[in-house]
């Protein structure tokens, strides 16, 4: 018998070596695929393309700014047509965004902006979107594994991505401060990580300190990495962030006067005599708190021209005498203490403009009495409020 090898023997079966075509990328378009890939994501999850706009989440107004970017490049549609089954590409531009309502490094970083003067600043340059390389490589860490009991942890990540939106916290590039510690939350691959307890110190082969991590994900997994794991990942993350703690809101009451003080002031709470369907329906839990250094019949003459009330009559149904209070921080408290209970609606307003007040919330009055007195006692920092049982509790 004669003895072929495997390419004689495959030409005398009639079969057609055909070599296999490999594809080679440069560095540009390996960062805009990747970074095309992330708006494909979102688009699977949510069903429609990222948007612009105040009430948006930061990280759809992140992509919705690098799907702007990705239309204008020349090489966008040739290069992504295979994957852009949505039709992404060609659909219809986003509203502009407005540039003042995100954070200056997150926005940079989206655009591919160095901080530093230099000739290639060049906007259709996507730096900082990473290769699927160098995804998958901070990805892969540690192991990831479903978080059993997120349910605990979901309340804190919907808080810091409220905190991020209204400009309480910060991101701040990671190294400037290395350092780890338990509640510290950091943007890695594109999600929020959650630092949930930091075990025993222990030595590293090289003689350095370490520790094994819980590190909580904002998509409900979790990982056991020690912390010089996450540091060196977080190095490598061109686009991983520290965010900053939520400022200390300080004393409310105090000797010393400062800009945002008033000698005199006055919590007020507001219920809507709006005839909207919801708020018909949840008259008696929908209430607008506020501060005030003047009278508050001054502060709600005209109310019924005004969208932050709603575009309608609203009446005083309690007010609460404070002196020499901050009124800034004093109205930090209330946000912070009923963030997760804010009334999510939207208006029109007299332009026809859609609107989304603020300081309304779905609160019982007898609960805002009871944070009142918390926070004349001084004792407001160890309350939360629990929506789902419509009650305080001290935090544990």
């Amino acid at each position: 018998m004669i003895e072929m090898n495997d390419d004689e023997l495959l030409e005398a079966l009639g079969v057609e070596i055909t070599p296999i075509k490999t594809i080679s990328r440069t560095p540009r378009e390996e960062r805009i695929l990747a970074g095309f890939e992330d708006v494909l994501r979102f688009y699977e999850t949510h069903g429609r393309p990222p948007m612009h706009g105040e009430n948006r989440d930061i990280f759809e107004r992140l992509y919705a700014v690098r799907l702007d970017q990705i239309r204008k490049l020349p090489e966008a549609q040739a290069l992504l047509a295979e994957i852009d089954a949505p039709g992404l590409l060609v659909g219809a531009a986003t509203p502009p965004v407005e540039v003042e309502d995100l954070d200056e490094d997150a926005l940079l970083a989206e655009l591919g902006i160095d901080d530093g003067p230099t000739e290639q600043n060049d906007l259709t340059v996507l730096r900082h979107v990473r290769s699927y390389t160098e995804r998958r490589a901070a990805e892969e860490v540690a192991d990831r594994i479903p978080c059993e009991d997120f349910d605990q942890f979901q309340p804190l990540f919907e808080q810091v991505e409220r905190e991020l939106n209204s400009g309480i916290r910060k991101t701040l590039r990671f190294g400037r401060n290395a350092s780890i510690v338990s509640g510290d939350f950091f943007i890695l691959g594109g999600q929020l990580a959650y630092v949930a307890h930091v075990g025993e110190t222990i030595k590293a082969p090289n003689g350095a300190s370490d520790a094994r991590l819980r590190v909580i994900y904002s998509n409900g997994t979790e990982s056991n990495l020690l912390r010089r794991s996450l540091q060196r990942a977080l190095y490598k993350d061109e686009t991983g962030r520290r965010l900053t703690p939520a400022p200390d809101m300080g004393p409310l009451f105090g000797d010393v006067v400062e800009p945002d003080d008033v000698e005199t002031g006055t919590i007020y709470v507001l219920r809507s005599l709006s005839e909207h369907p919801f708020i018909t329906e949840h008259r008696d839990l929908i209430h607008k708190i506020g501060v005030t250094g003047g009278k508050v019949e001054t502060r709600i003459a005209h109310a019924e021209k005004d969208s932050t009330y709603l575009l309608a009559g609203v009446e005083v149904v309690a007010t609460y005498k404070l002196h020499n209070v901050n009124r800034t921080r004093l109205e930090n408290i209330f946000h912070r203490l009923f963030g997760a209970a804010q009334l999510e609606l939207t208006i029109e307003d007299r332009f026809g403009n859609p609107v989304k007040p603020r300081e309304w919330f779905l609160v019982p009055l007898h609960v805002i009495d009871e944070a009142v007195q918390h926070i004349r006692d001084g004792s407001i920092t160890d309350i939360v409020y629990d929506p789902r049982m419509a009650q305080l509790t001290r935090n544990q």
